[in-house]
């Protein structure tokens, strides 16, 4: 391999993108300290905090998706992607990648485009069990297309898929040694279980107020709750911090220690949070978004729950079953070590060394 090689990684618009791309990046340093990397992000979005604080430059592009309904963003679409386009290429010549590599978001769509454009290798990753429209759009042309669940043939157009898993915090792989730092670190009583609660960095509408009105079955289980609320929903439940054992938060840092503490974990169902928790190996309720493309979430969930490995609730059946699940994870030892066992055989930890042994394939 070349010394000094570049790297280019583009991923963003939720943690579910940057975290993976993040997680690439450290690997790559970890194998070849002197390769240079650069992120590409959209300008207005989380990745441009989230990735400097890990140590890595980026620069933004003028994008944004698509939504759903009429709006003055939707019209100007193709003015943003245009932009994005014609500063990506800027950037790719002054930069000079030997691999460009994408983990999702319109960003990522417009950098990996002109990358294959310019007959740069491409790497794209897909997390989720049902491909999003950028990926699917740049897996024709990909030199490689990782992805973490079976059956994606019949979504990509291309010969090159490599099942690799997802990419994970590596600070993951050994919370067993770290329970007491995490009970520590959140102030939590060790004589106590710990139920972790986890809407994405965004938040769940629906998941804060089931937490809300769960509150007093908590107190009564004589249970901590930590609660991860999501950052649109910060003012409207921050009341509840520090108030009979529960402990809310915006957006957490240190998951590491947080899942080190965790007894029974509830969580969204996107695809880096299922892969994070099969290594984690705690009992988890999973409470999948209705609101995503091709119900991807209950998808990626249900791959873990039809193998007994965790426990699939909609948001519609809330109301009538999240008491019975809950309490027969606090208080039936059996049925949550069972869980924990089962959800641990379906980790894929070395997937980020994986992805990376790709990239590394493409350097000239």
């Amino acid at each position: 391999m070349k010394a000094h090689p570049k790297f280019i990684i583009s991923g963003g618009g939720t943690g579910g993108h940057i975290y993976p791309a993040i997680a690439i990046a450290n690997e790559i340093k970890a194998q070849l300290p002197d390769a240079e990397i650069l992120f590409v992000g959209a300008q207005d979005k989380m990745e441009m905090q989230k990735v400097p604080q890990a140590g890595y430059k980026i620069k933004g592009l003028w994008i944004s998706g698509i939504q759903r309904k009429i709006t003055l963003d939707n019209a100007m679409f193709p003015v943003k992607f245009l932009s994005s386009l014609m500063k990506s290429r800027k950037i790719i010549k002054e930069f000079k990648p030997d691999v460009v590599i994408g983990t999702g978001g319109f960003a990522s769509g417009a950098i990996v485009k002109v990358a294959q454009n310019m007959n740069i290798p491409t790497v794209i990753q897909e997390q989720n069990s049902y491909p999003g429209i950028t990926n699917k759009m740049l897996a024709p042309k990909a030199n490689a297309v990782c992805v973490a669940y079976d059956g994606l043939e019949r979504y990509f157009k291309s010969k090159n898929i490599i099942k690799t898993g997802n990419p994970v915090r590596q600070d993951l792989l050994n919370i067993d040694e770290k329970r007491e730092e995490g009970q520590l670190f959140y102030g939590l009583q060790k004589n106590k279980k710990t139920v972790v609660v986890l809407g994405g960095s965004l938040g769940a509408r629906r998941i804060n107020q089931l937490v809300e009105k769960e509150l007093p079955l908590f107190k009564e289980q004589n249970v901590q709750v930590i609660w991860q609320c999501g950052k649109f929903y910060i003012n409207e439940y921050k009341k509840y911090h520090n108030n009979e054992d529960v402990f809310v938060f915006d957006f957490i840092e240190r998951m590491d220690l947080l899942f080190a503490a965790a007894d029974v974990i509830v969580s969204r169902a996107g695809a880096s949070s299922v892969s994070e928790l099969a290594i984690v190996g705690k009992p988890v309720i999973f409470i999948p978004s209705p609101n995503v493309a091709e119900d991807h979430q209950t998808k990626n969930a249900k791959s873990i729950t039809d193998k007994n490995a965790a426990v699939l609730l909609t948001e519609i059946n809330l109301d009538s079953e999240f008491q019975e699940q809950m309490l027969r994870l606090l208080t039936n030892n059996q049925v949550a070590e069972a869980l924990s066992k089962n959800i641990k055989t379906l980790a894929l930890p070395n997937a980020t060394k994986d992805i990376v042994k790709e990239i590394f394939k493409l350097v000239k």
